[in-house]
């Protein structure tokens, strides 16, 4: 006598085909968040190296500020090493590298438009050549894009008074014949950005060397200039 065979029944396949669809979904699920969380972490580490060698390359830059003129006015009969606002500065200073061959450069770094409303760090040199203004010569470079995806960023400048204390930072370098004690950039990412800026302050070398008594130099300018602008007559009105 034999015994009768039975298979499965329609709906216990059922049950074991959704049992294991939702198997295959739940491990779905868990391999997409753990591949976004890698993907989440790499680009933080990108953002992270992009803005720690920005600062390197600034840092560099800055700190090795030469005092050479590379601009001269004819009105106040000086010449420029230094010029400085809250959203450009300008400078001369050695190139890193092979680009160092030739002599010292004539250097911008600016704060630009970027995409989508944010701003960025732009970076212009050119090679000293006497007073020539770098902005009319014809191998004029584009800017290079030193970081970007800024909320706002601006430039501060800092020297010391008659007794060598620290005087507090201002936007705007009134002393383009000297070089300032320090410089700083202040920046921020926009909120949807899980990043923050690192404290950027540089002392400027050729300025902290001579901080004291380029005090007593720029007072002196001060006071010329201001006499220079008194002496000056106004124009009648039209």
């Amino acid at each position: 006598m034999t015994r009768e065979q039975r298979g499965f029944t329609l709906v216990e396949i059922l049950v074991a085909t959704s049992l294991l669809a939702l198997m295959i979904l739940g491990a779905m699920a868990a391999l997409t968040s753990s591949v976004r969380s890698v993907r989440s972490g790499e680009a933080l580490v990108s953002r992270t190296d992009s803005v720690r060698i920005a600062q390197e390359f600034m840092r560099r830059q800055l700190s090795q500020a030469l005092a050479l003129p590379f601009e001269r006015t004819d009105d106040l009969g000086m010449v420029f090493v230094f010029e400085g606002g809250d959203r450009d500065m300008k400078f001369v200073a050695p190139m890193p590298g092979h680009l160092a061959r030739g002599g010292p450069h004539v250097q911008q770094i600016s704060i630009g438009s970027g995409e989508r409303g944010l701003k960025r760090i732009e970076f212009t040199h050119a090679l000293l050549n006497g007073y020539d203004d770098p902005q009319n010569r014809s191998d004029e470079r584009p800017p290079v894009v030193v970081l970007d995806g800024l909320q706002d960023a601006y430039f501060e400048y800092r020297s010391v008074d008659e007794n060598g204390q620290l005087l507090p930072w201002t936007r705007n370098w009134d002393y383009p014949q000297f070089l300032p004690m320090m410089v700083r950039l202040v920046a921020e990412f926009p909120r949807d950005r899980p990043q923050q800026w690192p404290q950027f302050e540089v002392p400027v070398h050729a300025g902290a060397a001579g901080s004291v008594g380029s005090f007593y130099s720029r007072l002196q300018f001060s006071r010329q200039r201001r006499d220079r602008d008194s002496d000056t007559p106004s124009r009648p009105p039209q």
